[in-house]
């Protein structure tokens, strides 16, 4: 096997599973999860129409770069949300269909990485586990970077060492970022776009939380429009991840999209070619369908700010807790150790939340998601006020 497998930890749920084992929550309430990020709002009734209608092409083979028609909606889509200047984004040569972002973070990191003993990936802490796991399975070793309340949750770039950005071959943003909700601004953006011209690696932007915001007049700005607003039309060393799970309730449907330089997407579809993963046919034409509409998405948004909304208002006399900048998460500040702070919940109010550690790793002295619990804020309007009462309950008898 893989000795590089044995570097692997457990993933986040493990963990929680294991110290919610220990004890056991009251049978008269009925438990609620806000620990993992699945939407639980309707997915749009057209998919499924779109999808029954051409349950006929299981019949086909899919090809792996897609189907034109998938690829030019999707050019089409990213131009339209992040202001690219048109033409420059292009079906052909920008543009891959994959079955999910987390098989896109993966695959793409194997394919991108040169594999040497001095090869380094630069990852959030806390995050989202499939980069630890993508690198190390590529041979790199990862370089944390503390996403603290001084820095709005957003990494220190200026405090990495030379000597680590000489060694980068790849950094992951997080924008939205899971768990914290920060968004990562233009003029940082901009900023990496510059690190990565000197020392040349690649910027891997995992956007799928993008269109999950509160403000309609200011969504979150992605890293192609950083590079659009440079002039950077060839994109170059930039890449972004993109999901319909989350912008449209489909996390069944493992539909998102890889777009960005052309030069990294030729090998990576020669990478996917042998890597075996074609989305499947029906499922292609239910995504154009998807990216087509924004009228699900902005009814999506409303419904998390009606949850937002009133969840911060029971919570917030007696938790540290704010709208995030944008996503679905709540990233609450514990009065109590993270952990004793979930298994205690979870004990006497039988509600799931992830205790930030679970998503974190030690870096200079820090691990930067002890404190906190993420809260995800999938379920109903009424299964998240009941939640979030009683999560008020817990706090108060402590």
């Amino acid at each position: 096997m893989n000795r590089d497998l044995s570097l692997l930890q457990p993933y986040p749920f493990e963990k929680l599973n294991a110290l919610k084992a220990q004890v056991t929550p009251p049978n008269d309430l009925e438990h609620i999860a806000l620990s993992i990020g699945e939407p639980k709002h309707p997915s749009p009734a057209f998919v499924a129409e779109c999808i029954n209608e051409n349950i006929g092409r299981l019949a086909n083979y899919p090809t792996t770069k897609g189907m034109p028609e998938l690829r030019q909606a999707i050019a089409d889509w990213c131009t339209r949300r992040f202001k690219l200047n048109a033409g420059t984004l292009t079906a052909d040569d920008h543009v891959l269909p994959v079955n999910g972002t987390r098989e896109a973070i993966f695959a793409f990191t194997q394919a991108a990485i040169n594999r040497s003993p001095e090869a380094v990936i630069i990852s959030p802490s806390p995050f989202y586990q499939i980069y630890e796991g993508a690198t190390y399975l590529s041979g790199a070793e990862p370089f944390y970077l503390n996403c603290l309340p001084e820095n709005n949750f957003i990494p220190d770039y200026d405090a990495v060492p030379e000597e680590i950005w000489q060694r980068c071959q790849m950094l992951y943003i997080c924008s939205p970022s899971n768990p914290t909700g920060a968004v990562t601004g233009l003029d940082t953006l901009k900023k990496l776009i510059a690190l990565s011209d000197k020392y040349d690696f690649i910027v891997c932007s995992d956007e799928c939380y993008s269109e999950i915001y509160f403000d309609e007049e200011q969504p979150p700005v992605g890293l192609l429009q950083a590079c659009a607003e440079l002039g950077r039309d060839d994109y170059k060393n930039c890449v972004v991840m993109h999901s319909l799970s989350k912008r449209s309730n489909l996390p069944g449907l493992r539909s998102g999209f890889v777009a960005g330089d052309s030069s990294l997407m030729i090998p990576f579809l020669s990478y996917r070619t042998y890597h075996g993963s074609a989305m499947p046919i029906q499922h292609q034409l239910a995504s154009i369908a998807a990216w087509n509409d924004e009228e699900h998405v902005f009814e999506n948004r409303e419904q998390y700010r009606r949850k937002f909304d009133a969840v911060i208002e029971i919570l917030s006399p007696v938790m540290d807790v704010k709208e995030p900048d944008a996503s679905f998460y709540l990233w609450a500040k514990t009065p109590i150790d993270d952990d004793k702070f979930a298994q205690g919940l979870f004990a006497s109010q039988n509600v799931t939340v992830l205790p930030g550690r679970y998503i974190s790793r030690e870096k200079d002295g820090i691990l930067a998601g002890s404190g906190f619990v993420r809260m995800a804020l999938v379920a109903t309007l009424e299964e998240c006020v009941e939640a979030a009462q009683r999560i008020r309950n817990y706090v108060e008898s402590l």
